[in-house]
């Protein structure tokens, strides 16, 4: 086999001239050097996977975002729970300060110009 394809090449060898070389070098290939093989499902594929991490991605972000608005929220909450529970604290000494019956003495004598009397007498009935 190897014999034959020798024959083949000496019968179509032909010396060819600078001028002709030149020229024969110079002529577009008829086919290309590389074939290109484009493999498209592979292409899809990653497309695909690129497309679902993006996805991800965001919801991890949007996510992230709305429990750190949330965090925000519950701490302002939180402030203002405590901020009414001083004021409630502060409103129940006020309350015990004007029950307390020395105070309401003092306005009975100043303002209403009453007395204590000295002596209480009981009735009975039998």
């Amino acid at each position: 086999m190897l014999a034959r394809q020798e024959e083949y090449y000496e019968e179509e060898a032909h010396v060819l001239t600078p001028a002709e070389e030149r020229t024969e070098l110079r002529k577009a290939p008829k086919e290309p050097l590389f074939k290109t093989v484009l493999d498209t499902r592979l292409r899809t594929h990653g497309q695909l996977l690129f497309l679902t991490m993006t996805v991800l991605a965001l919801l991890v972000t949007v996510g992230s975002g709305v429990s750190a608005s949330r965090g925000y929220e519950l701490v302002a909450i939180q402030q203002q729970a405590d901020q009414l529970e001083q004021e409630n604290e502060r409103l129940k000494i006020e309350i015990a300060k004007l029950k307390s019956p020395e105070r309401i003495k003092t306005i009975a004598k100043d303002q209403l110009g009453m007395e204590v009397p000295k002596h209480t007498y009981f009735s009975s009935e039998k």
